[in-house]
């Protein structure tokens, strides 16, 4: 078998890496909210309604910024309907994914949810049928003290001290034409501006996030961005993109090699921004924030025919799903001096790692390699120069057979690696060009039977991570020998 060397140097730093790419996106659509973290129907439902095994299986992904309400169904969504007793609540007819939302779960109970788990809240606000001065007034009644209109009626439903938001999206995907209230970039630009210049003279510590391409196959990519930044200027502090990818031609090299466009993606994004700041000649720079991704190719039931909690985009993921996801993180990772959030789509029952079914839940693969680098996610991202073979992905280019990340903490050394190869075991050999390994720590490997395993209820453990011990320290730093499909997490301790 051909040997990948992975060289570092603790020197070839990339920056660190920002704890919130390891966030998460909860949406009002399908079972997300209702009978996803919220059943008080439940048997597992705390006394918040709150269902604590979703809550217990979260946990594990330590996760930190969670993004609130949408998504599509952000431009729809007026966030007073969502306060005060529930009984007084309106149910509404909710037109992004045509279902009925009850609005038994708003804003206080979403911060309560992020208290619980120590999640960063990152609200969205709507700037597609909703308008600026709503977009203000409701960081009103998250932040300011009670004295003022919307922050006293925070303070009469039960909440007297501010929830301290920091993070704010200025609307959601409003360069796509299926977004309610979408226009064209310079509409969409002086309604960002308006409501980023309200809030920021509000709450000069919240940190905006600007609407940029949502995809990458829209005639506007790339230009609406630019036009975006240029005209909202050093208000916001972030720019939004999205990704979506499938495996839609059954072509598993080629999928697995979409992390080359990833990198693209956020290379091209991140030019933009850096042609703004050169433009205005600011000290200021936007950076990314990547807050909806995830696979997502094998369901497409998104109407929700007038039901409360309908079964919408419940994806089955299996092995060759899950490694895609192991590479988004490891893009992530080597871009982690300008990638600085990222929220996968969605955490329970759409497009998610867990499923639920009555009182059953269900880990699926795409679960543990979030687990498995989240869990090692603290320190700084290093150069990881890979040497060895490489193959052809058919749309997506040529590509090493190994992905690879890395991340320096101190004296320890986390490794990330995805084994592309769909028959070929491959020996790996981790190099630190300026330390000494000196020993190994927990690692787990991320394997199945096959691309297409995946787990269910009645086999729920056909696709998980498992301890792996296949390292080995040799005068050159450690070897590993790697299963075909499949990801690893690799934990080594330095000389100090």
């Amino acid at each position: 078998m051909d040997r990948t060397t992975i060289t570092l140097h603790s020197a070839y730093q990339i920056g660190e890496v920002d704890p919130r790419v390891f966030g998460g996106f909860l949406e009002h659509i399908g079972r997300a909210v209702y009978e996803g973290v919220y059943d008080p129907r439940s048997a597992h439902a705390d006394e918040a309604g709150f269902r604590t095994d979703v809550l217990n299986a979260m946990r594990r992904l330590r996760m930190t910024a969670m993004r609130y309400p949408g998504g599509n169904f952000a431009s729809g969504y007026h966030w007073m309907d969502g306060i005060g007793p529930r009984e007084a609540r309106p149910t509404v007819r909710e037109l992004a994914w045509q279902s009925l939302e009850s609005n038994a779960f708003g804003t206080d109970e979403y911060i309560a949810l992020c208290r619980k788990m120590s999640w960063t809240p990152m609200i969205t606000v709507n700037l597609g049928t909703g308008t600026p001065e709503e977009a203000r007034n409701w960081l009103e009644y998250c932040n300011a003290p009670a004295c003022s209109k919307y922050a006293d009626m925070r303070a009469a439903n039960g909440n007297p001290d501010p929830y301290a938001v920091k993070l704010w999206c200025l609307g959601n995907e409003m360069d796509g034409p299926w977004q309610l209230g979408h226009v064209p970039a310079s509409d969409y630009a002086i309604r960002a501006q308006q409501a980023a210049k309200m809030m920021k003279d509000l709450d000069r510590s919240a940190e905006l996030v600007l609407c940029g391409s949502c995809t990458t196959g829209l005639p506007s990519y790339m230009a609406w961005d630019q036009e975006v930044l240029d005209y909202v200027g050093d208000l916001v502090d972030f720019i939004s993109l999205h990704r979506y990818v499938g495996n839609r031609t059954d072509d598993t090299a080629d999928y697995l090699a979409v992390t080359a466009s990833i990198d693209r993606q956020i290379e091209e994004m991140d030019a933009a921004c850096r042609f703004i700041q050169a433009k205005h000649r600011s000290k200021k720079r936007a950076y990314l924030c990547f807050d909806e991704w995830n696979v997502w190719y094998k369901s497409s039931a998104m109407d929700g025919e007038g039901k409360h909690a309908p079964h919408l985009i419940e994806e089955i993921y299996n092995l060759e799903d899950a490694l895609v996801v192991a590479g988004f993180l490891n893009s992530f990772i080597r871009h982690a001096d300008v990638v600085k959030i990222a929220n996968i789509a969605q955490i329970v029952n759409v497009i998610a790692p867990l499923l639920t079914r009555g009182d059953a839940l269900l880990i699926q693969p795409t679960f543990y390699p979030f687990e498995m680098i989240a869990q090692r996610g603290e320190g700084v991202a290093l150069q990881a120069i890979v040497d060895g073979p490489r193959y052809e992905g058919a749309t997506n280019g040529e590509v090493p057979v190994i992905d690879a990340s890395a991340i320096l903490n101190g004296d320890v050394l986390h490794i990330f690696v995805a084994n592309r190869s769909l028959s070929e075991s491959a020996e790996v050999l981790v190099a630190p060009a300026d330390r000494t390994i000196v020993g190994v720590g927990a690692a787990e490997v991320l394997v199945g039977p096959g691309p297409k395993a995946a787990n269910s209820f009645d086999q729920p453990d056909l696709v998980v991570s498992r301890p792996f011990t296949g390292t080995r320290l040799v005068d050159e730093g450690a070897t590993m020998t790697l299963p075909p499909l499949s990801f690893t997490a690799v934990t080594l301790h330095l000389k100090a």
